[in-house]
């Protein structure tokens, strides 16, 4: 490998660099503006299950250092999630040179829905699912148990569900890749509706605690957004790749 080869090797990883530290700055800037309020931000999050929890009832740190490291552990993870829309900012920034012009203007929707739709399912999981999952389990509590839940452990769940459910809202994105890139048709997609529907409770029961309540919760969402995604599909059937051969055979004419 001579001297030449090496320059964009080398140029492409100080662009990398860049991006990474920018990505960092983000977060480290948004986590600095919120570490004063880490105890709100946990009162905030562990609202939905205080409101369900009956008289007399209260969280517990079993741990000694739990009460300082939950709520400053909780404020760095709103922090990265805060900090998404310029991650991924960062990201086109770094690969879009590499895109043909078509690519361009389809990548930076698709990042806008992208990011819209995991937050949409993380405030779906906030203000609907927490709410109905933890009444549910408060209900059917037996006798005699007093509800007392970790604070370290309530963070583990609750965070677990908020990737799920910010996670399976991405599915119209991925449907519009696969039909966009010629992988497959909405009309083959809507052939294999009942397979859809039982992969939306089996992607459920893998990424939910196990309870068929929080499974049922988030298969439902799921198979609705693939009916969406179905629907959006139409307009990008097969564009991916007529685009790339129009643009080779410009490249070639010119």
């Amino acid at each position: 490998m001579g001297v030449d080869d090496t320059q964009p090797l080398i140029s492409h990883l100080i662009e990398l660099r860049k991006r990474l530290l920018n990505c960092i700055i983000a977060v480290l800037v948004i986590f600095l503006v919120l570490v004063w309020f880490a105890n709100n931000i946990y009162q905030w999050v562990s609202a939905p299950l205080i409101k369900q929890m009956p008289v007399g009832a209260s969280m517990i740190a079993t741990d000694v250092a739990s009460p300082f490291f939950t709520p400053i552990k909780l404020t760095i993870i709103v922090s990265v999630f805060l900090a998404v829309p310029v991650i991924l900012y960062q990201i086109w920034a770094f690969v879009a040179p590499a895109l043909y012009r078509h690519e361009r203007k389809l990548v930076m929707p698709l990042l806008f829905s992208s990011t819209l739709l995991f937050y949409v399912g993380v405030a779906f999981a906030y203000f609907i699912v927490f709410p109905l999952a933890f009444g549910f389990f408060a209900q059917t509590a037996p006798q005699g148990v007093l509800i007392a839940t970790d604070i370290n452990n309530y963070l583990d769940f609750v965070m677990a569900l908020f990737m799920a459910f910010g996670i399976s809202f991405e599915v119209p994105i991925a449907i519009v890749l696969l039909c966009w890139t010629g992988v497959t048709t909405p009309e083959d997609l809507k052939k294999k509706r009942p397979y859809i529907l039982v992969g939306a409770f089996v992607v459920g029961m893998l990424l939910t605690p196990p309870d068929v309540f929080s499974q049922t919760l988030l298969a439902i969402p799921m198979y609705c957004l693939f009916e969406v995604g179905v629907f959006f599909s139409r307009f990008y059937v097969g564009k991916g790749r007529t685009d790339n051969d129009n643009e080779t055979e410009e490249g070639t004419g010119s």
